[in-house]
């Protein structure tokens, strides 16, 4: 349908018609019974009728073609106009073939595996009935607090920038029209979200203008470029006005500057949430603010529908605000090919081949395999003990439609590869409970036993929305058990899986080895597996730092400097900007891993040591394998601008590359750095480089680094 149709057709629509179409209700408004897709629900509790139901644009939470396809039906003979909804959904990390979560996918700073991941699961939801995914989530997160840490790639704007448009394009594909095993993406929460205070849910966000640009922003930005679909505005406030009735936010800087002509939608809720902000006094107000900040759909409020008619009536709204939304909407369907056919991708026989199929779950073991990260080296007998050594429990938050029934425990995975008798199992505790009948259980096996291989972690309600965690430690059940099995003086290895960066205080300074496994999938434990058996050498590195404490939280390592400075050559000094009680730096910092094999860094050479605008600079090493394994190194740049307009941070990472080297092989790295690279924003925003003296940073992490020196001219 072109765009004379597609206007055309809006003409034919009635204002309430209209309206309607900027509805978003959940699936319970729709199927009454399997048998005849009725429709029903708690209509009363938004003062909707059935009449508005009938006319709605989308529908949000409903998966499996055949529900799709029959609910679609129902919808084309109930509308007027026979115009199709659109079907979305949750697809965070996998729809029924559950990938590692994206924090994970972040840890293996593979573009390609990333977008692998997205592309199956758009095959699965697509041929299971939905068009939208509300995925990626490209929030920068520095306070490993907030629950939905799990759901972001990490800390750095650069690299949530590479991954951000990696899922777009494995959502979305080159053709989205024709290409009916591909969704549309909904990049989200726009904006900063994951900068809520105290790493408090849903909190209060507070940045400059610079921070938002400099750091918040880029991820989106990336998303855009390559072509995503959607958007969805943020719960926060954004320069004191919350997201989603922000108007300078939506549509100065997301319509105007970036040019987004795409379909903006609200959080579940955030509508009528601008009430309880308090920047309006009832949902009529609540309604005229959305629309007039742009925001085309309301998911799960009904401000829009009851207030907007009435709104538009008095003059205090223009009807062509309407329109604008509703023709972003219709030419959505319209890019998905809906009108010529409504029922697109969805195929229950086809559905039954293609989902959880053995080709994708053997992707999702290879990524979670490349997302664990190991910070010692593990032995690999064991006695396998912990609160996850036969929990299912490891797909992690928004597995909507992932089934704990098909994961294979820790503990099978285990016995598939070696004799029974080789391997004890027991509890040692629950989540955060601990009895003496658990822990001397465990002390028993223990005792028979060469290695102690410990599987600890989080509950997945313990992260995720609305999973935010003031003591961020292991729960004290679980430190417990690691403090009984510690008398036997046996090696002790943990495994951790988990939502987000842990204080690991109690485990890593009382056990051998630590494997951080995050929530890994579907097919994690069978990834764990080939780890500890030496089948897989780990090569996942940190997107996000561990902190040494949770009192340093927001931890992160493109931090400012400071006029004071703490300097190893004074580590008395008192009036330094330092804690008393713990060091400045995290834990585990961001880019950090080992591997089974070690990598040696030979000199870095720099073709030049001034460079102009009409030139780069190349940056070469090499790049040893000095062990006795195969292993792949994550070579990471950074940069540093010594003297900024304004304080630049201590290092960023700029680029890096991924190098599979066999024992004793060398390779040359190299590194292109140009001008537009030294780009920030400056005091009055403008985004342009500075002449001066720059640091260059190569190194297995953002910590252990060598550095040489460059210079600018302008």
């Amino acid at each position: 349908m072109d765009n004379q149709h597609l206007s055309a057709l809006l003409e034919q629509m009635t204002l309430e018609e209209k309206i309607a179409q900027m509805l978003q209700l959940v699936v319970s408004y729709f199927v009454g019974s399997e048998e005849d897709g009725r429709i029903t629900g708690p209509m009363e509790s938004l003062g909707i009728t059935e009449e508005t139901v009938n006319q709605v644009g989308s529908i949000l939470g409903l998966g499996g073609a055949a529900k799709v396809i029959q609910v679609q039906q129902t919808h084309l003979k109930n509308d007027r106009l026979g115009i199709p909804m659109i079907f979305m959904a949750d697809i965070i990390h996998g729809y029924k073939t559950i990938f590692p979560i994206p924090l994970a996918i972040g840890c293996s700073w593979d573009q390609e595996l990333a977008e692998q991941s997205a592309a199956i699961a758009a095959k699965e939801s697509a041929v299971s009935g939905l068009h939208v995914t509300f995925a990626p989530m490209v929030d920068l997160v520095r306070d490993a607090r907030w629950g939905r840490v799990m759901e972001s790639t990490g800390e750095d704007p650069y690299l949530n920038s590479l991954f951000a448009r990696a899922f777009v394009r494995g959502f979305q594909g080159e053709d989205l029209t024709n290409d009916v095993s591909r969704v549309a993406a909904c990049v989200k929460h726009f904006a900063a979200y994951g900068a809520g205070e105290g790493g408090r849910e849903y909190n209060t966000v507070d940045l400059s203008e610079r921070q938002l640009r400099e750091y918040y922003l880029p991820a989106y930005k990336a998303a855009l470029d390559e072509g995503c679909e959607l958007v969805m505005t943020s719960f926060n406030t954004v320069h004191g006005s919350p997201a989603t009735g922000n108007r300078a936010l939506m549509r100065d800087l997301l319509r105007t500057e970036w040019g987004f002509d795409g379909v903006l939608i609200s959080d579940w809720g955030a509508v009528i949430e601008l009430i309880a902000h308090g920047v309006a006094e009832d949902e009529a107000e609540a309604a005229y603010l959305a629309v007039q900040a742009g925001v085309d759909i309301e998911m799960m409020t009904s401000c829009y529908v009851k207030h907007l008619p009435e709104l538009v009536r008095k003059g205090k709204i223009n009807e062509s605000l309407i329109d604008e939304a509703v023709l972003r909407i219709l030419n959505l369907k319209n890019n998905l090919g809906l009108f010529e056919n409504p029922f697109r991708g969805a195929d229950p026989e086809a559905e039954r081949e293609i989902v959880y199929c053995d080709e994708h779950r053997a992707v999702s073991r290879e990524l979670a395999s490349n997302s664990c990260v190991l910070p010692l080296q593990p032995e690999q007998r064991i006695a396998l003990i912990g609160p996850f050594a036969h929990s299912k429990d490891i797909l992690g938050p928004w597995s909507w439609m992932g089934a704990e029934e098909d994961i294979t425990p820790l503990d099978t995975a285990i016995q598939a590869i070696i004799p029974p008798a080789n391997m004890l199992i027991a509890e040692g505790s629950d989540i955060d409970t601990i009895t003496e009948k658990q822990w001397q259980e465990a002390i028993e096996i223990a005792r028979k036993s060469d290695v102690i291989v410990l599987a600890l972690g989080e509950s997945s309600h313990m992260s995720g929305e609305g999973g935010s965690r003031a003591d961020i430690a292991l729960p004290e059940a679980q430190l417990q058990l690691i403090t009984h099995l510690r008398t036997l003086d046996k090696p002790m290895v943990a495994i951790l899986f988990n939502g987000r960066p842990l204080d690991l205080h109690g485990v890593h300074d009382q056990v051998d080895a630590v494997l951080e496994a995050w929530f890994p999938g579907s097919e994690g434990a069978c990834a764990i597996t080939d780890i500890l058996y030496g089948e897989v050498n780990p090569s996942g590195r940190l997107s996000m730092s561990f902190p040494y404490a949770v009192g340093q939280v927001p931890v992160y390592y493109n931090h400012y400097n400071t006029g004071r400075p703490k300097k190893e050559s004074e580590p008395d000094n008192r009036y330094a900007s330092k804690y008393l009680d713990i060091p400045n730096e995290p834990l585990f910092p961001f880019g950090y891993g080992l591997s089974y094999t070690e990598f040696k860094y030979g000199e870095m050479m720099l073709s030049e040591e001034v460079i102009t605008s009409d030139c780069s600079l190349q940056i070469t090493t090499t790049i040893t394998n000095t062990g006795k394994r195969e292993g792949e190194e994550v070579v990471q740049l950074y940069i540093r601008d010594i003297s900024g307009e304004v304080v630049r941070p201590m290092k960023e990472l700029k680029s890096f590359s991924k190098v599979l080297l066999q024992p004793g092989e060398s390779k040359k790295v190299s590194f292109t750095v140009t001008e537009e690279q030294l780009r920030y924003h400056h005091s009055d925003l403008s985004y342009s480089s500075d002449a001066g003296e720059f640091a260059v940073f190569i190194g297995s992490n953002s910590r252990d680094v060598v550095e040489r020196r460059f210079r600018l001219l302008k």
